[in-house]
């Protein structure tokens, strides 16, 4: 059996400094890094329904890349920056999942 052992980090409020000891939820959480502006990801699972761009294309910011079906709504995704397409991860009909990278962009 594992020896498991307290890990305790320091904060600092306006009072003092205290230690508290850090939940296994946090340990295992997934960890943060910074997105790229021209990542193209889905917020919701859901299916494409339209793709309006193809790789090696140039768009606008604000150009309409492709109309995504979440929550029986349809959604038109832009593209967040302008630039080149690198690639297109989707075609019509395909199921997503949450954070799927759709479009990738490269800014100008």
């Amino acid at each position: 059996m594992e020896k498991k052992t307290n890990k305790y980090v320091d904060f600092a409020v306006i009072a003092g400094t205290y230690k508290t000891k850090l939940t296994t939820k946090y340990e295992n959480r997934t960890v943060w890094h910074k997105p790229n502006p021209g990542d193209v990801l889905a917020n919701l699972p859901g299916t494409i329904m339209k793709v309006e761009v193809k790789e090696g294309e140039q768009v606008k910011e604000g150009q309409l890349l492709l109309i995504h079906e979440a929550m029986k709504m349809l959604n038109r995704v832009v593209a967040p920056v302008s630039g080149t397409v690198t690639s297109v991860n989707v075609s019509v009909g395909d199921k997503i999942g949450k954070n799927h990278l759709m479009v990738k962009i490269d800014p100008q």
